[in-house]
């Protein structure tokens, strides 16, 4: 049997890094090399993240039904395409904020002061809200066009597996991030980390040009797929064949919200989704506000680098968790990933201890001390991704093919709002409480700000958990539509 599945997983895992490196250069910029330039505070950030989110959440729910409309291929291309763009015209706001307000140099912005610097971080911030934009509608695509092509690759019993590979990417594009990111930014500029990073999506769709194809064509032309291979692929048409009957019939999109299994799939992404993007655009933030440590040194490389670390080695493990239930327990798909995401929904609870363990041992051990929130972090972000692969493989465990786009689409959209949500108020609760040095259980200014937030983030799961065991208690395909 040939092992081409694999090679599609291997493509899917470089897109959905790209994907993660190119949403975090911002984060790793912002605070040490374009805060001073463009006057920038919590809230211009917050509100910028906060955007992104919500405009990822409105592409999400038209993203899958492209992808079902355009086919796979296509779609993918269009996605990736998009979001490079995106990437790349970052670098163009200096430009722009500097013709605008009429001064020559990046320098001259930072010097500026009052009602000049106000508009200079007004304008500034509407222009990365552009480019922000154009890569959150392109990156929207990534995960319905990933999930479509795991359907189409994988049967049900490996899904999550693969899910598990190609949704590590996310953790080693936040890996490989502080590695490279702040080196590019201080050795060339922030403007090139943008282009730099940017181009890598054009060198992946000249791959995915030459290697994507559907299995059963590329059976029937002797190409990479061989019948063996094709006939592992599809078991589940056999044990299946009359949810596979139907599924030559395109299900209506207003249709996708008819199900509850549509809404349980949302209402997980609507919880969860913020959390880790908080994490994602927050943590270079926090480690500089709260220890002093610049992404762009040393220390603060390697903290976000073994964060993500743990993240990729320990959520890999998690999508492969299901199929271990399976095998020894003969339980079906939905049942194990269950039983799983509950034991995943309990490991963000350790966030809780990363505040208070974190200002504990500061006086003692000074900046070193941020390794203790860094681990608690990673250990909840792990269970996240590990989380999130049998979340989104819910969807094609309990859908035909041809909606599993559109509905990964609908809950993409639930978990960018829930995004927007969680970034908007995370920014206008750093400087309000940095302002009015706000205290909440011991903590004060803005470490309270924090601590408020990852009390959120550590409970967000198990409500998650119960809400999908409420609305989808046991394994019901969709058969009927």
């Amino acid at each position: 049997m040939t092992n081409y599945r694999w090679t599609i997983c291997a493509l899917l895992f470089v897109a959905t890094t790209i994907n993660y490196l190119d949403r975090q250069v911002l984060s790793l910029t912002w605070d040490e090399f374009i805060k001073p330039v463009f006057h920038w505070n919590d809230f211009h950030y917050g509100k910028i993240t906060g955007y992104f989110s919500l405009v990822y959440a409105i592409a999400m729910l038209f993203a899958g039904r492209f992808i079902d409309w355009m086919g796979t291929k296509k779609g993918f291309l269009w996605a990736i395409g998009l979001w490079s763009i995106g990437a790349c015209m970052h670098a163009l706001c200096g430009i722009f904020t500097e013709w605008w307000v009429g001064l020559p140099s990046a320098v001259e912005l930072a010097k500026a002061t009052g009602s000049v610097a106000v508009v200079i971080a007004t304008v500034s911030m509407w222009c990365f809200l552009v480019a922000r934009f154009v890569l959150a509608i392109g990156e929207a695509g990534n995960f319905p066009a990933a999930i479509k092509v795991t359907a189409e690759y994988f049967p049900k019993k490996d899904r999550a597996f693969a899910t598990s590979i190609f949704n590590a990417g996310a953790s080693i594009g936040a890996m490989a991030a502080p590695l490279t990111i702040p080196l590019l930014a201080k050795s060339f500029g922030w403007e090139w980390a943008f282009i730099i990073i940017g181009a890598t999506g054009f060198i992946w769709i000249g791959f995915w040009m030459f290697l994507y194809g559907e299995p059963a064509v590329f059976q029937n032309k002797g190409k990479f797929v061989n019948k063996a291979e094709l006939d592992y692929i599809e078991q589940d048409k056999l044990k299946e064949t009359a949810t596979e009957a139907v599924e030559e019939k395109k299900m209506p999109f207003l249709k996708c919200f008819t199900f509850k299994q549509t809404w349980a799939f949302a209402f997980g992404k609507f919880m969860t989704d913020g959390v880790w993007w908080f994490f994602l655009f927050w943590t270079p933030s926090y480690l500089y506000s709260q220890f002093q440590i610049k992404t762009s040194e040393g220390l603060g490389m390697a903290l976000i680098f073994t964060l993500y670390a743990i993240v990729t080695v320990l959520s890999i493990y998690g999508g492969k968790l299901p199929t271990i239930f399976i095998n020894r327990t003969k339980a079906n798909p939905y049942a194990a990933r269950m039983k799983a995401m509950l034991i995943f929904a309990f490991f963000p609870l350790l966030v809780l201890l990363a505040q208070p363990l974190g200002f504990h041992f500061a006086d003692s051990m000074g900046r070193s001390a941020a390794w203790i929130p860094i681990l608690l972090i990673s250990m909840g972000c792990a269970a996240h991704q590990a989380w999130s692969a049998n979340l989104f493989t819910t969807v094609s465990d309990m859908f035909p093919k041809i909606a599993t786009a559109s509905i990964v689409g609908i809950g993409g959209m639930a978990g960018g709002l829930g995004s927007l949500l969680l970034q908007m108020s995370a920014g206008k609760l750093f400087t309000y409480s940095e302002a009015t040095n706000m205290q909440f259980m011991g903590f004060e200014g803005k470490p309270a700000g924090y601590f408020i937030i990852f009390c959120i983030c550590a409970v967000a799961y198990l409500i998650g958990w119960s809400i999908i065991k409420t609305l989808v208690p046991k394994y019901k395909p969709i058969t009927d539509y």
